[in-house]
């Protein structure tokens, strides 16, 4: 007698037995001889599904187990149009995708509003425990009649909504991966290397939201993102929102000059560097330069004096003195601001700290410590903050409006993240927002900044390539159109979408 083909998960894959009829599920499948059935990565089970739907092809679904759930928001606020704009692009891309907005955009509330449109069991991925903390406060607050748990820093909740660290979610992906319709992941950038990726992989949620600030990663793997989550959906810079989310800014430039003394020794550093760059044929325009450069200083004397003389170039340019001067009248000018001092280095971050007698903040600093200084700082209690790198990302900094870096890495992402920090509006509506960002002159920290810069111009979404159109029916979980959530049985995820959008119809 012929048996329907039942589908159930099994530690982060799909099986699939006895097999279907037609060959087109065999796509997404791999025989596995040790339980002579066929296995699917669990994050195939929304093609897979809607793909046999389409097929006609009767199954039955012990896959899943995430459920319905009412979700009856305690306060509203109404969204920004670019949140609006953003939510409707998600929606039309199938509830999968990638947002892109800079900090303090209210990517959270976005979220937020996602979860109310697509009212599932949902998992957030945080990559810190302050930002753990941050969103269970926020979706606790929004939704408090869901229970709201957490997983990691010795939590292992098993909730409705669930938030989670990267690191906690990797370890027990197998077995999260099919509780939850939807994935949340915060500071998604972080998602695409070989230890985070199983989060996606194993999950079979057929809902997914990527958000950050800079999805673009040096190792070129962020293209991973399209698989893992889906293709960006939609993206504005701090430019394009200055003025209406975000506070107005202004970005002012201040080059510094080094003094004889710094410049005659910048100079003979470049030479060592330089003159042992041309005997062995490595250029630093290319990542395979640098790691060619850094394999060589290892192995002979005059590699290792080289590394050391670019070293010491790089630390002149970052930290000369005449940094300091600037950054003194600088303090004086905004003495009565809220101001966040940013450096590349913790070695700078101290010599402020104890120049100026103002707090300062490293990897090195407590929780206990920081969280007592980020509460001053919010307080008024202080007025100025130094930090390396520490504040970049993951911890909720209060607002400043006075914002400057005096070092820091090429990297796009930092640049827009210590921006940022000063660009929430808070209660001032008419906030200017100020970042000052100080150079040394004729060094290689001019190209450092221009490459951190490079990005921040107004830019579309990549276009989706034209795909040839489906012979078969999308799988609707959750209707496209808005619809007031009501308690009601929990649709099968295999059920025709056709008879699940005339349910919705008639609510």
């Amino acid at each position: 007698m012929f048996r329907n083909p039942r589908l159930t998960f099994d530690r982060g894959t799909l099986l699939l037995h006895p097999p279907p009829r037609g060959k087109a599920w065999v796509d997404y499948a791999t025989w596995d001889d040790r339980v002579e059935k066929f296995r699917i990565l669990g994050m195939y089970y929304r093609s897979l599904v809607e793909l046999l739907q389409a097929e006609k092809i009767d199954f039955i679904d012990d896959a899943k187990e995430f459920m319905s759930l009412e979700l009856l928001p305690s306060f509203e606020m109404k969204p920004y149009p670019h949140q609006e704009e953003a939510l409707l692009a998600w929606k039309q891309g199938g509830r999968r995708g990638v947002v892109v907005l800079p900090t303090a955009a209210g990517k959270t509330y976005l979220a937020q509003l996602a979860m109310e449109a697509t009212p599932r069991s949902t998992l957030i991925v945080v990559p810190t425990l302050d930002l753990m903390h941050q969103w269970y406060a926020q979706v606790e607050a929004a939704f408090p009649d869901i229970e709201v748990g957490l997983l990691g820093g010795g939590s292992r909740d098993r909730t409705p909504i669930l938030i989670a660290t990267y690191d906690s979610a990797t370890i027990h992906a197998e077995s999260l991966g099919n509780l939850y319709g939807l994935i949340i992941f915060d500071e998604c950038h972080h998602l695409p290397t070989d230890f985070y990726k199983s989060i996606a992989e194993f999950a079979i949620a057929p809902y997914r939201l990527g958000l950050t600030a800079t999805p673009n990663r040096t190792d070129g793997r962020h293209n991973d993102l399209n698989r893992l989550i889906g293709l960006e959906v939609y993206r504005k810079t701090p430019e394009e929102l200055s003025g209406l989310a975000l506070a107005e800014h202004k970005i002012v430039q201040i080059k510094v000059k080094l003094s004889p003394k710094e410049r005659e020794r910048y100079t003979q550093c470049l030479k060592i560097r330089n003159e042992f760059l041309k005997e062995a044929n490595i250029h630093l325009s290319s990542m395979e330069g640098w790691q060619r450069f850094v394999q060589m200083s290892a192995g002979s004397q005059k590699g290792r004096r080289a590394m050391l003389a670019h070293r010491e170039s790089k630390e002149i340019a970052l930290s000369t003195d005449g940094k300091m001067r600037i950054l003194a009248d600088l303090l004086a000018k905004h003495y009565l601001e809220r101001i966040l001092i940013f450096t590349n280095d913790n070695a700078t971050v101290y010599r402020i700290s104890q120049d100026f007698l103002i707090p300062a903040i490293t990897h090195h600093t407590h929780v206990k410590e920081r969280h007592d200084i980020l509460t001053r700082f919010r307080e008024g209690e202080y007025k100025t903050l130094a930090a390396s790198h520490v504040l970049n990302e993951g911890v909720d900094v209060p607002d400043a409006r006075i914002a400057i870096i005096l070092s820091g890495t090429g990297s796009e992402r930092e640049y827009v993240q210590r921006l940022g920090r000063v660009l929430r509006k808070g209660t001032d509506i008419n906030k200017v927002a100020l970042l000052y960002e100080v150079v040394a002159e004729n060094t290689s920290e001019e190209g450092t900044s221009q490459r951190r810069k490079g990005g921040l111009t107004k830019s579309e979404p990549p276009k989706k390539k034209e795909v040839e159109k489906q012979k078969y029916q999308q799988l609707e979980i959750v209707p496209s159109s808005p619809y007031y959530v009501k308690p009601k049985a929990t649709p099968k995820a295999a059920e025709s979408s056709k008879k699940w959008g005339e349910e919705e119809d008639d609510d």
